[in-house]
């Protein structure tokens, strides 16, 4: 994992690779001395692009798969926007409410819906600095911010995790509503072996498909994946929501919040269910990606026609998630399954009886659709990093067969823990609470540390007040969770999915 994930040359090479151009943004062989602070580090960096005029951060980018086609518009951004930014998480926020109650779900909702919406304008303004330096990975501007040490220590781990994470509980949720799927159509075992496959056989299959389409070079050219991702989300969106109301509340319907032993009980479930809520809300580890692949000039920045994406593409999302949670809860109150897939086993558990079996199936096919196309763009943030080692180490990019052989070599790692951790969607409150800060407080401090607001004025003290507020959620999510997993324990069936 080491190797594959996280080497610090690495980021070494990427801060300090703006040596190596000349004022025309040619590379150059030349030797340079590395600063002896990290505070020189970025200083030296920002001389170093005023100097020649800016332009990329590291030359080998031209080589990686995240940034070697610059040719995306606003059109393309909001297809990967759309696609990675709804997720099968989003199912769960119905539990949420059901804690909450309908005023408080909904305001907390509402809340954390505009906290991340304005982080993300926090990154999309600061994907290019004043000398017109381009930063594509979060990484990168994590230690532009924070210097060197504290940006990868603060940052490498989680975005890895976010990305390498996802991709596993892609497979997991992907693999396992292709077995619901074969044992809708088989309407267990009486019009075929609804046994024809296996869990895990599920998950390799899922995992075969996901690596074959991921041999398109990079991620601009993966627009018309992100499109049918889109597509799948909104349609499998809209067909719970809609069943959900469509086929009406039974009678033993209650919105009443659980019962709970002991007020530490109630307060760890009000924290978790913020947790869901906070965690609904995913994509923030590849905005800067995904704004890599515009093109930039020095009449037209990308950041406007990146924010015209997110605009579009996240007005989307709301329209999916707040549904969701409303009917939801609507439609089920406090019965909707905590389990991975929420709604999605609700609707299998209380209509799969009364709903046409081409209806059932038609969604389950949207859901492995949408994980198939989202895995692409996760996915491409741990090629690009493989790939990237390879090209710092040996000065030249990936043969197309080695950088084939780098996607079924990580397809292969992710099937491997999907199937060894399959409980892994039940530590994700846990793990999630730990990588909150790099959506909800990160940003912030990114901000004040580039941007270098006036000290106490508007901006400052907005960005500082959201900043320590992510850190302080983030410590009581972690601690709830942790909590919830000791008093109630953890199934961990490993091996057995």
């Amino acid at each position: 994992m080491e190797e594959g994930f996280g080497e610090a040359n690495w980021s070494t090479d990427r801060v300090h690779s703006l040596s190596r151009r000349s004022e025309s943004a040619q590379v150059i062989p030349i030797t340079t001395s590395n600063p002896t602070s990290e505070e020189d580090g970025a200083d030296y960096i920002a001389s170093s692009a005023a100097d020649w005029g800016g332009g990329e951060l590291n030359p080998q980018d031209a080589w990686l798969p995240l940034t070697e086609s610059r040719n995306g518009n606003t059109i393309s951004a909001t297809f990967h926007l759309l696609c990675s930014g709804i997720g099968i998480q989003a199912l769960l926020l119905p539990v949420a409410l059901a804690t909450l109650g309908w005023a408080w779900g909904i305001i907390c909702l509402s809340l954390a819906f505009s906290w991340q919406l304005y982080t993300i304008w926090l990154l999309v303004h600061l994907h290019e600095s004043n000398s017109r330096t381009r930063y594509s990975r979060y990484l990168d501007l994590a230690m532009i911010a924070f210097g060197q040490k504290l940006g990868k220590l603060s940052s490498l781990v989680p975005v890895m995790y976010l990305s390498a994470g996802t991709c596993v509980q892609l497979i997991i949720i992907g693999g396992g509503t292709l077995k619901l799927f074969i044992t809708t159509v088989c309407k267990d075992g009486a019009t075929c072996d609804a046994k024809s496959l296996t869990t895990v056989e599920c998950f390799l299959v899922f995992m075969i498909m996901a690596v074959v389409v991921a041999q398109f070079p990079n991620l601009n050219s993966l627009a018309w994946v992100s499109l049918i991702g889109s597509i799948t989300a909104i349609a499998y969106c809209t067909m719970i929501w809609a069943l959900s109301i469509g086929k009406g509340r039974s009678g033993d319907i209650s919105y009443d919040p659980p019962e709970m032993e002991s007020n530490m009980d109630r307060f760890g479930g009000i924290l978790n269910s913020l947790g869901i809520i906070v965690l609904a809300f995913r994509g923030h580890n590849v905005i800067l990606e995904i704004q890599g692949t515009l093109p930039l000039s020095a009449k037209h920045p990308t950041h406007k026609p990146m924010w015209r994406g997110v605009a579009i593409s996240y007005l989307l999302i709301a329209m999916c998630l707040f549904p969701l949670a409303i009917a939801g809860f609507w439609a089920y109150g406090n019965k909707v399954p905590s389990s991975n897939g929420g709604l999605l086993i609700a609707i299998s558990k209380f209509h799969g009886h009364d709903t046409p079996r081409i209806v059932l199936g038609l969604m389950f096919i949207l859901v492995i659709i949408n994980c198939l196309s989202t895995f692409q763009i996760y996915g491409m943030v741990i090629f690009d990093k493989l790939e990237s080692n390879y090209t710092s180490k040996k000065k030249k990019p990936c043969a197309r067969w080695l950088r084939m052989a780098f996607r079924v070599f990580f397809g292969g790692i992710a099937f491997f823990v999907a199937v060894a951790f399959p409980f892994l969607g039940s530590l994700a409150p846990l793990i999630g609470g730990l990588t909150l800060p790099l959506a909800y407080a990160y940003p912030c401090f990114m901000w004040i540390a580039i941007k270098k607001p006036k000290p106490k004025g508007v901006m400052w003290c907005a960005n500082m007040g959201l900043g320590c507020l992510g850190l302080v959620l983030s410590a009581l999510l972690v601690v709830a969770a942790a909590w919830n997993l000791a008093s109630k324990g953890l199934h961990a069936n490993f091996f057995k999915p």
